[in-house]
């Protein structure tokens, strides 16, 4: 079977798959075999397509026209393939933990959730492998469209109203400044393909590259770049599955994706440490990191908590590839990872808590581990990552960007990483402790576990947590081949 060919598969079986899961509507347990088998099958592809490209075997699909200077193609390349992995892998899991939560929580419309997902997935397919900005602004906003019908699930006023939110700004932030940004590096580059050390390499001047890079950062909204960032606060109405999906395996990933590849291939790591102008990013990400990361302090609502964290830990994504040094591009492509496989283990023992105890805010978990001992020991990894203990996978990313920041002399940005992880702990470590060693409120419910669905899925990326920290190469091998693009 051809790369080409492995790819075109890895686009069309989830998206065979939203179609198979609609024709299966009728018996629950056939929809949702479809569902992880159709998961299944896209990771095999996606692992068959990483084992050609970590032996050297170039990929890529031919480009189809679609108007003068603007053609739909797919090429592999470190970056997108981490990514692929990512949310290819994750979909497994999420599905498993989606039976679980759908059906214990008896939530309606559960075949069009099911379907959107698969969509969803398909999209994401596509930013990973998109080999031009044409190909992927037209999928991230395919992404944005097929994941809004997940946040208005519930259909109740306050759904709407996170669902208008949502769309408001990520249609918005892609339409006034993303699109105008692809089509001026269009006119300027003369081509929109992504190449190593940047098309607009020596084109520009530091004023206009500024000027870009700030339309494409702000522009990329899924990236929740302040003050950007209201939507994803907004859409925690969804239910805990689509909030994984939102902050671990698609929608937030596809934005620290982009902002990264675009850093790399479009302006190039050399060409904007060269640009003075271009210094702001650091600033503006690191202020992203520290206002969030209070903001996510003070909120008593859990999944609000959350949010607020992914907002803060997004930016050292964007923070990281900011510092421009080869190390900390390592880091910026490690975090990704390491947050994804972290963040969804919160969510997920955030929505085990619900299900079992329909309990949402901090100050009602007291001596909940008691009684819920696998979901707040998977949290209490999850929390530890996203602090970056070490041994979990938050501590090998987050050391990376340390090293770049200090190998470039970045001392703001080493700052920021030292408050802002003082911050994650204050935020995280006090739910742990009144989970484990307070005792439970008189009114608090008697309950066990979650369904074994969301406790088994759940476990497994707290497992992952950890066992990315101990066996890190595939993703560590894929960062640093994308390090050695950065610099040069």
């Amino acid at each position: 079977m051809t790369g080409e060919t492995l790819i075109i598969l890895a686009l069309l079986v989830p998206t065979v798959g939203a179609a198979l899961i609609w024709a299966t509507a009728w018996n629950p347990n056939f929809r949702e075999t479809t569902t992880l088998v159709t998961a299944g099958i896209l990771f095999i592809i996606v692992l068959t397509i990483l084992g050609r490209f970590l032996s050297g075997e170039p990929l890529a699909t031919g480009t189809v026209p679609i108007a003068p200077g603007l053609e739909l193609g797919f090429s592999i390349e470190p970056l997108g393939m981490l990514f692929a992995c990512i949310a290819s892998g994750l979909w497994i899991v999420n599905s498993i933990y989606s039976i679980g939560y759908m059906r214990g929580n008896n939530e309606p419309r559960q075949t069009p959730f099911y379907m959107c997902f698969a969509i969803a997935l398909a999209s994401t397919m596509g930013i990973a492998f998109a080999a031009n900005l044409f190909t992927l602004f037209l999928f991230y906003e395919i992404l944005t469209l097929s994941t809004y019908p997940l946040v208005t699930h519930k259909g109740d006023d306050s759904a709407r109203e996170g669902g208008r939110t949502y769309l408001l700004v990520l249609l918005g932030t892609s339409t006034v400044l993303l699109l105008p940004a692809i089509i001026a590096t269009a006119v300027i580059a003369g081509t929109l393909n992504f190449e190593p050390g940047g098309i607009l390499a020596g084109k520009v001047s530091p004023t206009v590259l500024s000027i870009l890079l700030a339309m494409f950062m702000f522009g990329i909204g899924k990236a929740a770049l302040m003050p950007f960032h209201k939507w994803l606060p907004a859409a925690m109405v969804a239910p805990t599955p689509v909030s994984a999906l939102l902050h671990a395996v698609a929608v937030v990933k596809a934005g620290v994706f982009s902002v990264v590849k675009v850093i790399v291939y479009v302006f190039g790591v050399e060409t904007l440490a060269g640009a003075a102008t271009a210094g702001w990013l650091l600033y503006i990400a690191g202020a992203t990191i520290l206002i969030a990361s209070v903001v996510a302090l003070k909120a008593d609502n859990l999944k609000r908590r959350l949010a607020y964290s992914t907002v803060s830990q997004l930016s050292y994504v964007i923070l990281a590839a900011a510092i421009l040094a080869p190390i900390s591009i390592v880091g910026a492509s490690m975090h990704i990872a390491a947050h994804a496989i972290s963040k969804i283990t919160l969510f997920f023992a955030a929505g085990s808590i619900y299900t079992a105890a329909h309990l949402t805010e901090v100050s009602q978990l007291n001596g909940i581990g008691r009684k819920m001992p696998w979901t707040m020991g998977a949290f209490a990894i999850g929390a530890l990552s996203m602090i970056g203990v070490p041994p979990t996978a938050g501590f090998v990313s987050k050391w990376y960007i340390l090293l770049g920041a200090m190998d470039a002399q970045q001392w703001i940005a080493v700052g920021v990483i030292i408050v802002s992880t003082l911050l994650n702990a204050a935020y995280f470590l006090p739910i742990v402790y009144a989970a484990f060693f307070r005792a439970p409120d008189k009114k608090s419910p008697d309950h066990g576990e979650a369904p074994l669905p969301i406790v088994v899925a759940l476990t497994v990326t707290a497992a992952g947590t950890v066992i990315l920290f101990l066996f890190p190469g595939v993703p560590l091998a894929l960062s640093k081949m994308l390090g050695l693009v950065g610099g040069g």
